[in-house]
């Protein structure tokens, strides 16, 4: 789920902690500017040649969060950063180079070793290089025969990062009412994404046409001629299921051993995606609910049932929309809009769900101090108050990709199907479908084009308590990769994506696959 702004959330990004994200760092050369594009020419032929200096990895650029530099990997070894060039614009060498950051943890067994596995966390907006070495430990079996590999996308992080606004307006940003009730709020909220996107503009104008998933696609193959494989093997979590189905679609020959987990819907346009993601959360919202009402007293919520408890969270929003709560001791505060991030961070994984029952708690006695953690995690801002860049980088992509562009009285006529889908969620994702009204730059589809003929199996895993990427979106992708290549695996869990779950089937299906090359049986299922 995306905060106000976005039109819908291709996400992953911050499922790893009720905190910020944690790290690149590379060596290049040519004359570079502050987003780190370069005046040199672009030839992808040539750059497919280029060779990398990985060294080891420094602390986190401000972009991609703050922390220190990544520890070392299960298993062993230590992780190493590089810069690879890409062309800004694949149509136009002239135009420059962009610097990507890469990092790496080299496979423990070099005897068997395949190739290297390519990851991406999704957002669209997260830093792979810092994501991965905070995640490793679910992927160590992996490691085995594979270099594990990840990248900031370009826009993201130290990859170009795009630039909007400065820390204090973005904590105004962030705390605005994003769900209007009055004309005079819904003028504000207009004109905080028009001020938002002529930011954008202002301080990243030259990488914003170029940060799209296609673009993305193309980095990745001259990033699988770069590492020196024949094919690139994948792993693609929430929007990075998008982004892969993208490369298949463009590559089908190229693509090796490809597993898509939370998977993206490719069927849906913008409002489609944001309807399935109102429901998506909702249903998160009652399981946590009735998992309240089964613990009886043990919950700290109210209510017998779960629409008692979820009661106990709309209240507490209407609320909030009319007086936020002080948070702590932070001399901050939590609004309406901030709680609904908050909850629907805690929504991400089954383990956050204990935070989201004490802070509905805490909130209901007058300390908004943890959901306003949560929303902050969501929105990459770190405990010193500064900001990656998680979520321009989130907005540019999405607005360069979808062609949709929504008015205010459009949004308005959507409230009534998106209410009863969620009366927790939906205005706020019908109000995020004004995301990119004001953004400065066309998109490119109404949805991607996934179609990938010739590609070899690609396992597709779906979660049936995904709030963020609904179970359905599965199928559509398999039926949308074509006959013989998507492979769907089901998970009947909680969360978003499987393998990170934790679950058993799940993860030995796809590292049989990954590290034997056994495909799962179609329709095969884990709980």
């Amino acid at each position: 789920m995306e905060h106000h702004r976005a039109p819908r959330k291709r996400t992953r990004a911050t499922a790893f902690g009720a905190a910020a994200l944690l790290l690149a760092a590379g060596c290049s050369s040519g004359d570079k500017d502050d987003n780190g594009l370069s005046s040199s020419a672009a030839d992808p032929a040539k750059l497919a040649s280029q060779k990398l200096s990985w060294k080891p990895c420094a602390a986190p650029t401000a972009a991609e969060g703050t922390g220190s530099a990544p520890s070392a990997p299960p298993g062993g070894g230590e992780w190493k950063c590089a810069t690879m060039k890409v062309p800004l614009d694949y149509a136009d060498p002239k135009a420059g180079t962009v610097d990507l950051a890469l990092i790496r943890a080299e496979a423990t067994d070099k005897a068997h070793r395949i190739g290297s596995l390519v990851f991406n966390f999704g957002g669209p907006g997260g830093s792979g290089v810092t994501t991965l070495p905070a995640a490793a430990t679910d992927y160590k079996g992996l490691r085995a025969r594979y270099d594990l590999v990840s990248f900031d996308p370009r826009g993201v992080g130290a990859s170009a990062p795009v630039r909007c606004e400065n820390d204090s307006q973005l904590d105004t940003y962030f705390a605005q009412d994003a769900t209007p009730d009055t004309p005079a709020q819904e003028k504000s909220y207009v004109e905080s994404l028009k001020s938002f996107a002529t930011a954008c503009q202002d301080n990243s104008g030259t990488v914003l046409p170029h940060v799209g998933t296609t673009n993305a696609a193309r980095d990745m193959d001259l990033m699988r001629q770069v590492l020196g494989d024949q094919k690139l093997h994948y792993m693609g979590i929430s929007y990075g299921t998008e982004l892969g189905g993208v490369y298949a679609h463009l590559f089908p020959k190229n693509v090796g051993r490809a597993v898509f987990d939370g998977v993206v819907d490719p069927t849906n346009d913008v409002e489609q995606g944001a309807l399935g993601q109102a429901k998506g959360f909702q249903l998160a919202l009652d399981n946590f609910a009735q998992d309240c009402v089964n613990r009886g007293d043990q919950c700290l919520l109210r209510g017998s049932t779960a629409k008692e408890v979820e009661g106990t969270i709309v209240k507490l929003l209407a609320q909030l929309g009319q007086k936020p709560i002080p948070a702590g001791n932070s001399g901050r505060q939590l609004t309406q809009t901030q709680a609904t991030n908050g909850i629907a961070q805690a929504l991400y994984s089954k383990e956050y769900w204990q935070l989201l029952e004490q802070g509905v708690d805490d909130a209901e006695g007058g300390d908004g101090a943890l959901l306003l953690v949560l929303s902050d995690s969501m929105n990459g801002r770190a405990k010193d108050g500064s900001y990656s860049n998680i979520q321009a980088a989130n907005a540019a992509i999405n607005c360069v990709d979808f062609k949709q562009r929504y008015t205010v009285d459009q949004a308005k006529a959507k409230l009534p199907e998106f209410r009863a889908a969620s009366p927790v969620f939906g205005d706020f994702m019908a109000w995020g479908l004004l995301g990119c009204s004001e953004w400065p730059v066309a998109g490119q589809w109404t949805t991607p084009d996934v179609s990938a003929p010739g590609a070899p199996p690609i396992v597709v895993v779906g979660n049936t308590g995904d709030p963020a990427t609904p179970y359905e979106g599965a199928k559509n992708m398999v039926d949308k990769l074509g006959p013989g290549v998507g492979v769907e695996l089901t998970y009947k869990g909680q969360g978003h994506g499987a393998y990170d779950s934790g679950n058993k089937c799940v993860q030995n299906a796809v590292n049989a696959y990954l590290l034997e090359g056994r495909v799962p049986s179609a329709g095969a299922v884990c709980a």
